[in-house]
């Protein structure tokens, strides 16, 4: 069994207590050795809840540790996420990586100047909805998204496409191997200063099409996601937890034996429709974010969702914001 990680948590808010107590059912990995946050309140919490030891300051923390676990508000990122890697240590940061581009740009350097892991927290990868289709040869030509979340004032410090939408654009850019030619979005600001509705539509090189919706106006919850290639049509449900495959086939012999089939009429001659559904295995998404990231660090295997995952779904999301702003501006 490889050495236990010691690793300490920045930042005691909201998704940091989970981060604290996901660490917590994670002993075979990690030595949780504390935590970091400037709010006493919050930190009070922490300490009475799980007698962690609270740093007064990163530096401090950076001293005891060998990763540093960031769920601090996006806009510390970059200056915190350069202080733990210019003290040689690897970090895990929550989702979106930085606030600017150029600020993830400049910690992806060093990163790779160091040689340090970072993964960033993009849990939706992690999703047992996604997870059950792990094994498909997926291709995606045509891609739908929507999701749709109640306002909560919690995220409006930056837009819907930041809080919500990106979790989708770093799916579909996990999926599509391919460079993004074309880029279509708009938006709208309701509650906010920033849009919280979107809708965005991205064209790849290799011809796939993605239609992307979100919003944090809606007054039911979706977080639904639909692939359609040659060969199959999946459907993925990451709030109900849910995954179902449909493929065609030309003869029935070649149609698997599990799940239901059905034959189907065409000008082209019969075909036989087969509906599966994936097993779904419960997990918890982010305590398996952090597990597989403390397996990367001791056996020295690639993280998996990188800086560079972070990096890109971040580019293309401020790009969907740019287009949203300017498209505003030209219907006032």
């Amino acid at each position: 069994m490889p050495d236990k990680i010691k690793i300490g948590v920045l930042g005691a808010g909201h998704l940091g207590k989970i981060h604290i107590k996901c660490l917590g059912m994670l002993p075979d990995h990690y030595d949780l050795v504390g935590f970091c946050d400037p709010d006493d309140q919050q930190a009070d919490l922490v300490v009475q809840n799980h007698g962690l030891k609270r740093f007064p300051d990163l530096k401090a923390m950076l001293q005891e540790v060998e990763v540093v676990d960031v769920v601090t508000p996006t806009t510390t990122h970059h200056k915190m996420g350069k202080q733990v890697l210019e003290a040689g240590k690897h970090m895990f940061v929550e989702k979106p990586v930085t606030h600017t581009v150029r600020e993830a740009a400049e910690l992806l350097a060093i990163s790779r100047e160091r040689k340090l892991k970072v993964q960033v927290g993009h849990v939706e990868r992690f999703n047992p909805a996604l997870l059950s289709v792990d094994d498909l040869d997926l291709n995606p030509m045509f891609i739908e998204a929507h999701r749709l979340a109640n306002f909560n004032p919690r995220g409006t410090d930056v837009s819907v496409v930041l809080d919500l939408m990106i979790h989708d654009l770093d799916i579909i850019l996990n999926l599509i191997k391919s460079p993004v030619k074309d880029v279509r979005a708009s938006g709208v600001a309701l509650l906010s200063e920033t849009a919280d509705i979107c809708n965005a539509r991205i064209e790849f090189e290799n011809g796939a099409v993605v239609n992307l919706t979100a919003s944090r106006m809606s007054l039911k919850q979706m977080r639904k996601l639909r692939l359609f290639q040659r060969d199959a049509y999946i459907s993925l449900d990451f709030l109900e937890k849910n995954a179902q495959v449909v493929r065609l086939f030309d003869k029935a012999a070649d149609i698997p034996e599990h799940g239901n089939s059905m034959e189907l009429p065409t000008p082209k001659g019969d075909k036989f429709i087969h509906i599966d559904l994936p097993e779904i295995e419960p997990v918890n998404a982010i305590k398996m974010e952090l597990e597989t990231f403390a397996e990367a660090i001791q056996k020295d295997s690639p993280v998996r969702v990188t800086l560079e995952d972070g990096y890109r779904a971040l580019e293309l999301a401020h790009q969907i914001d740019a287009l949203v702003k300017k498209h505003a501006e030209t219907h006032l």
